[in-house]
């Protein structure tokens, strides 16, 4: 039984990190090409569709290590300002899991002669479900049977609207995002006897970067990522890139309290694009695990306007 107690605390403590410390939403290291998951805002600001695989293997070697699987498409009217959009994905971590779907509209204007603003709004779903046939009970059986703990028996799965909200500004070389994400900030019946508060906690996104060339082959982007869940604890990433021929990058990204990232990517034809990086953890727990590994692969329709 106490077996059972302790994997339920970390369960908890993952899906629901106001109890300990962490970010509820889902965590990508290549957040830089493909910024409309983190801001709805981002839809319509490009002149093409386009459609973004990411696949997260987090801790790998750790048993029951997340997994993230995202897939967003995104894109301009043809005639319009304006934009919409699509992010489903789905949290894997042990015996629970996270699956949301995000339908997005976007609207921008000229803020002045050098930048547009955007609008954005995204509305959609979340289901959070624990299965408690993966759990393992450990010494607390009944005549060689495995028996039971009633606070999994009464767990089942929790079903809940989402949304987000935010706001970009950008040209062709600079860009400024925050959003609010986990609007409504409800509360979550997991279990009839709730371990702690389950609330899905609002999160404040600020994005930016920019681009400037070292010379005709070679152009660097560094950009910062700036993280504020409601009753944890503030997050920022540093990360830079450098691209040659507008077809093959190369980065580093720092993840403060967490991680170093390498980046590697290429852009083939301006069609097709792949990204991959490796993230290597400086905490306590990257004595149990290999590192994280993050695959991206994209497809840029042409362009509409």
């Amino acid at each position: 039984m106490k077996t059972v107690k302790l994997v339920l605390f970390i369960i908890v403590g993952v899906i629901f990190p106001n109890i300990t410390e962490g970010q509820q939403i889902p965590q990508y290291t290549q957040y830089m090409f493909n910024n409309y998951i983190t801001n709805p805002a981002v839809a319509g600001t490009h002149n093409y569709y386009q459609v973004r695989v990411n696949s997260r293997y987090q801790w790998v070697g750790l048993n029951d290590a997340p997994q993230t699987t995202g897939i967003s498409i995104y894109g301009p009217s043809s005639k319009k300002d304006m934009g919409w959009g699509g992010n489903v994905f789905m949290d894997i971590t042990g015996p629970t899991s996270r699956m949301g779907f995000m339908g997005s509209y976007a609207y921008n204007m000229p803020l002045n002669n050098d930048f547009r603003i955007s609008g954005g709004l995204s509305f959609g779903f979340l289901q959070f479900k624990v299965d408690k046939s993966k759990f393992t009970y450990g010494d607390n059986t009944s005549n060689g049977t495995n028996v039971s703990d009633p606070a999994i028996d009464n767990v089942n799965s929790a079903f809940t609207p989402d949304a987000t909200i935010g706001f970009y500004v950008y040209n062709s070389l600079y860009y400024l995002g925050i959003s609010a994400h986990q609007l409504f900030g409800q509360k979550l019946n997991l279990y009839s006897n709730p371990i702690g508060i389950n609330r899905l906690r609002q999160h404040i996104i600020i994005c930016t970067g920019s681009r400037f060339a070292l010379n005709r082959y070679y152009e660097i982007e560094p950009a910062l990522l700036l993280k504020f869940p409601f009753g944890s604890k503030f997050q920022f990433e540093l990360n830079s890139k450098v691209t040659y021929k507008s077809q093959m990058w190369g980065g580093i990204s720092f993840r403060f309290k967490d991680a170093i990232a390498i980046m590697i990517g290429y852009n083939y034809k301006k069609k097709y694009i792949f990204g991959y990086s490796y993230d290597y953890s400086y905490t306590a727990i990257g004595k149990y695990q290999t590192g994280t590994h993050e695959i991206m692969i994209g497809y840029l329709f042409d362009k509409i306007k």
